[in-house]
């Protein structure tokens, strides 16, 4: 090998380039001498480790040589120093040194190796412990594929850690122990371990297991009250019904001495019907009796009061809350999908420019070697770290969320997709227990002529206190429209009396006409059995509440009891009634209509046990009523009032019935329930023949009070740019309410009520009448919209989202998360699904990102739920603040990952370009791994801690939030972007550092490599734009990392040479040079095109 590198005086970049390429392999080149000069070169000794670089040889002068490999010795140059340099240099070197030779010693100790003395055919007897005799061509070792593992088992362990918690809150659930009739007596069994066919006792507050037919109960009455807040998202009480053959049995065991059996139907979405027979063989003639929804207890459901026993009809994922439940997606974030495409872009670029080297290379020899060589040498290009970094930034951005006092309670479920909170366009949300508390308050009593609110309730205590004999009112309203009998008398008495009977008529009404049922909880705890239960139960008003299946019902109920009518006992037969004075009145029920979505109102007959008087009390929606009562000009008018108050209106009215009239009723309606052929239509008809010509009563206003701010953050979400639509189980009317009085939809908006249709025409003109409105809120019923996705779902879709605000009603959870998907699908933007019962899982679960709120009706959104939050009010924060965050610090933290890589193998190939083409590494060992880890990794990382605008101001100013939807923050032009900053930071430093380096090739190492390092602290600097005291400590740690480790690289560097004033300005240039106009540009682009949050911020 030649003895020495010849220096040429550089001329001209292309020549010095020339040159030193022709020293460099001339000083490899074979053949050039035998022995090594000591006059002017100091070689280290023999055990000391030489600096191997592999290099291929490409010219044609280098073709006839045996290897393609050969192997540059590193030589230092020993100067003599003098004066203060000398001195400076001299200490840190000896320093350095000191500390690097223990460090070496510590890690690196080799085996010393010895002679020995060996017996012959006794290796027990050898002193040392001595190698295997393996032989061992493996390229690595365990430990080179640890950061490749590592990647992956981030990855792998956060999934697992999710994985296991929900396997643990499924065992939790199917462990469940519950009571199984059988012959031999009550047997406990596991929820998981239940049958078809087998009959379970669930007592008062559990939770039914499967779907089950009701066959009997400890109750009195025959029924009981169930809680469906886990399946269709309402907090309202159901009365259930038992099979009466199966309740009037003496014993429960009786249930086994009976051959009986029940028909029900397949299995199937729809949780609110069914139709199945109850069969019982062993009587004469066999008992057939009718099922429907009132017979059944769905699974998930809570009795709410009494034992029940049932037979189970439906098991696991035939139950209807499974059915209605999607399977779980795994959820990937728009920002992850982004990144991966550019990752794809990068992959490209690997290939093309390995393909480039190669033909630049002339196809060489064995090209197809060299191409896979470039491949590997600019595999950093491909961002490995990336999922890492990216995978602990999210860790840290759900612990910020979960930390943040303004949002208390505030938990990260799925870590996988923080950024999604900052990319949202529609936000579906529930309304029962979401946006309103489900609290029903009563505001407002009219009457047609007076009309009383909050502040004037004890008048009507006053009406209500005076005695009003039971015909008084009767007679009253005969008087008022004959003539009286003493024309003299003032006119005043009259109309106090009439408005006083009025009054009495109203406050009757409303107090009878109800599904309400008295509880009086016993003092001893539940008893075993009813009758003994009575005995021990506390009447007092104290001791009393109320269930109902709904939530107006019982605000109407309490304010009759608040304003001294009180309801004290019920059961399927009869009501009492306690009057201010105290007295009991006894009502007979002889008919309950209850409230259905399609006739949208509900009635009553009952006979008054003192006067053997026969009512037909109803009430309803005013568009339901309006034709049913008698004519007049308040009713349409004061509903509108209330309506834009945002009450929920009900109109009151009666009509009195003669006993003949009763009967003849009674005999067509039991004909009618008994017809086997269109029975509900039949049934409805007989009932309507009642509803002619009704009294007029009353009209009642509740108020279903909204969760707190919830109106504010409502707007806040709108200014960002967010369009919410409400998705909700329960009536048109009331969500119509709810989305006024929440100003989902504003005062000033038209509503189009999208008419219901059951067939393609009906669709086809309705969606046209919905076309040629504008810039109105559209409300729609979920069986009006399965027809219209059914015919036009495109149409829809694109009508439905140029609204302001959408209302779905009726709509089941499958539909819920069928809407999640069309907005996905329709319009590419990123959903949001907010809810707070078991009913909005599939939409939540459906949605890309979905929050679920922990409140009265349970935790099974929130366990679902990717986010749980505690209040509606806390979704403004987590969007605006933690959402932005997140979005800007990954897209930060992702492209300057790529940064990294591509900005080393732009060094790699100008290395390889300049020294032709030859495929060889630019670092190697140590060098890459450190420089992908402490040298850069905590100041890189620091990223997550940075912010563009504080929190404060991003709640001010919501419309910030819009341009975050955009996707500006990572996309192909900012990509590009950073892909042309680091292809001039990657060839400034290696042009730069073969330019400057004088004698030997391991300085263009160093100076290039240590330039490298510091390059990527300041661009880490360049990009923040708000300092953390985290972010300075980063820094100063890896640049200390950095320079503690240049004392024992010796193996990569010449530490005599990096101690030197030469290499300090030689780095310090070329760092200024790959730098300074990037921060000049900068700084250029904030002055003359600042972004918007910095107008604000100043």
């Amino acid at each position: 090998m030649a003895d020495q590198i010849p220096l040429y005086p550089v001329r001209s970049a292309a020549a010095a380039a020339h040159r030193k390429r022709a020293a460099y392999y001339s000083a490899a080149g074979p053949g050039s001498g035998a022995e090594w000069p000591s006059s002017r070169y100091q070689l280290e000794d023999e055990s000391a480790h030489l600096d191997e670089m592999p290099l291929m040889m490409s010219e044609e002068g280098f073709e006839n040589d045996e290897s393609d490999y050969h192997t540059l010795p590193r030589a230092r140059t020993a100067r003599r120093r003098s004066g203060l340099e000398r001195f400076v240099c001299g200490g840190w070197k000896l320093l350095c040194t000191s500390c690097c030779d223990w460090l070496v010693n510590i890690c690196q100790r080799k085996r010393e190796l010895k002679a020995r003395t060996v017996w012959l055919g006794c290796p027990e007897k050898c002193e040392e412990k001595h190698p295997r005799n393996s032989i061992k061509n493996q390229k690595y070792n365990i430990f080179t594929f640890i950061p490749g593992g590592f990647v992956l088992a981030v990855t792998i362990m956060r999934e697992a850690i999710d994985e296991f918690r929900r396997f643990q809150r499924d065992k939790e659930v199917n462990s469940q122990l519950y009571s199984k009739l059988t012959v031999r007596g009550k047997v406990q069994v596991k929820s998981s371990d239940i049958q078809v066919g087998d009959l379970i006792i669930v007592e008062k507050n559990q939770r039914i297991p499967s779907d089950m037919v009701f066959l009997r109960t400890s109750e009195k009455a025959g029924s009981c009250f169930i809680r469906t807040d886990q399946l269709d998202g309402e907090t309202d009480w159901k009365l259930k019904v038992a099979v009466s053959c199966t309740q009037r049995l003496p014993a429960l065991g009786d249930l086994f001495s009976i051959s009986a059996y029940v028909y029900a139907q397949k299995p199937q979405l729809d949780i609110h019907s069914f139709e199945g027979t109850f069969t019982r063989e062993d009587s004469d003639p066999p008992i057939h009796e009718s099922l429907s929804i009132e017979n059944t207890l769905w699974a998930n459901t809570i009795v709410a009061s009494g034992t029940v026993i049932g037979v189970v009809i439906y098991t696991g994922k035939e139950t209807r809350s499974v059915m209605n439940t999607s399977n779980p997606k795994n959820k990937v974030g728009l920002l992850d999908l982004e990144l991966n495409q550019l990752t794809k872009a990068l992959f490209v670029a690997l290939v093309a420019l390995s393909v480039v080297m190669v033909t630049l290379q002339g196809f060489v020899g064995p090209w197809y070697r060299s191409l896979f060589r470039f491949l590997l040498l600019f595999s950093y290009i491909i961002p490995i770290s990336l999922r890492v970094n990216l995978d602990m930034g999210k860790a840290a951005y759900g612990w910020m969320i979960m930390k943040d006092e303004s949002i208390p309670g505030t938990v990260v479920r799925t870590s996988t997709i923080p950024e999604e909170l900052g990319r949202l366009v529609y936000l579906l949300t529930d309304k029962t227990g979401t946006l309103t508390q489900n609290e029903m308050v009563f505001k407002r009593l009219h009457l047609g002529t007076v009309s009383y609110g909050a502040d004037t309730m004890d008048e009507i205590q006053g009406h209500l206190r005076n005695p009003c004999p039971q015909m008084q009112s009767q007679a009253g309203g005969n008087n008022a429209s004959s003539t009286p009998p003493r024309k003299a008398q003032s006119s005043a008495p009259k109309v106090r009396k009439s408005v006083s009977s009025r009054v009495h008529e109203a406050v009757k009404a409303i107090a009878l006409c109800h599904n309400v049922s008295p509880v009086y909880e016993s003092r001893a705890g539940v008893g075993g059995e009813a009758e003994y239960a009575e005995a021990d139960q506390d009447f007092s008003d104290g001791n009393r509440t109320y269930q109902a299946a709904s939530p107006d019902e019982v605000a109407l109920v309490q304010w009759t009891e608040s304003v001294g009518l009180t309801l004290v006992s019920r059961d399927l037969g009869s009501m009492q009634l306690r009057t201010p004075s105290g007295q009991i009145q006894t009502y007979c029920i002889l008919q309950m209509f209850p409230f259905t979505s399609e006739s949208k109102r509900m009635g009553v007959i009952v006979r008054d046990e003192s006067t053997a008087e026969i009512t037909f009390y109803m009430k309803g929606a005013d568009v339901a009523m309006s034709s049913i009562v008698q004519y007049n000009d308040w009713l349409e008018e004061e509903c509108g009032n209330m309506a834009r108050e945002g009450l929920r209106t009900l109109v009151v009215a009666k009509r009195a019935l003669t006993e003949e009239q009763y009967q003849d009723f009674e005999s067509r309606y039991s004909q009618a329930k008994l017809s086997i052929h269109d029975r509900a239509l039949k049934v409805a008809a007989v009932v309507e023949s009642l509803e002619r010509q009704m009294e007029l009563l009353c009209l009642t206003g509740v108020e279903d009070r909204l969760q707190a701010d919830v109106r504010p953050t409502l707007e806040l979400l709108r200014n960002a740019g967010i369009k919410i639509w409400m998705l909700t189980g329960d009536k048109l009317e009331t969500a119509t309410c709810i989305a006024k009085s929440s100003h989902l939809v504003s005062r000033t908006q038209d509503i189009h009520i999208f008419r219901p249709v059951t067939n393609r025409g009906e669709a086809h003109l309705e969606l046209n009448a919905f076309r040629r409105k504008h810039d109105c809120a559209l409300v729609i019923s979920g069986d009006s919209l399965e027809v219209c996705l059914k015919y036009y779902e495109h149409e829809l879709a694109e009508l439905a989202c140029q609204c302001p605000a959408v209302v779905c009603c009726r709509c089941s959870p499958t539909q819920k998360a069928r809407i999640a998907k069309l907005l996905q699908h329709h319009t590419g933007k990123r959903t949001c699904a907010v809810g707070d019962g078991g009913n909005d899982v599939s939409m939540i679960q459906a949605a890309d990102c979905g929050i679920g709120i922990e409140g009265k009706e349970g935790r099974q959104a929130s366990l679902a739920a990717d986010f749980s939050v505690t209040q509606f009010r806390h979704i403004g924060r987590l969007l605006m603040v933690h959402g932005r965050s997140s979005y800007k610090r990954s897209a930060a933290l992702g492209q300057f990952v790529m940064h990294r890589g591509l900005i080393i193998s732009t060094m790699q190939a100008v290395f390889s370009s300049v020294f032709y083409f030859a495929s060889v590494p630019l670092y190697q060992g140590f060098l890459m791994v450190g420089y992908a880890t402490i040298y850069t990794m905590f100041p890189v990382f620091s990223l997550v801690l940075d912010q563009d605008v504080k929190p404060e101001t991003a709640m001010l100013y919501p419309e910030l939030y819009k341009d975050l939807t955009k996707g500006r923050s990572l996309s192909f032009k900012t990509f590009l972007v950073w892909v042309l900053i680091s292809i001039y930071q990657g060839g400034i430093l290696m042009y730069g550092a073969l330019l400057l380096f004088e004698s030997e090739f391991v300085h263009v190492l160093a100076i290039s490599f240590t330039a490298l390092i510091l390059t990527e602290l300041l661009m880490v600097a360049l990009t923040i734009r708000t300092w953390h005291w985290l972010m300075a400590v980063a820094e100063v740690l890896s640049l200390g990392c950095y320079v503690a480790s240049l004392a024992f690289l010796n193996e990569y560097f010449d530490v005599a040479f990096i101690t030197t004033v030469t290499f300090v300005w030689k780095v310090s240039a070329i760092t200024m040079v790959s730098c300074l106009p990037l921060y000049v540009l900068k700084y250029l682009k904030r002055k003359l095109s600042p972004p918007s949050y910095t107008k604000l911020t100043s």
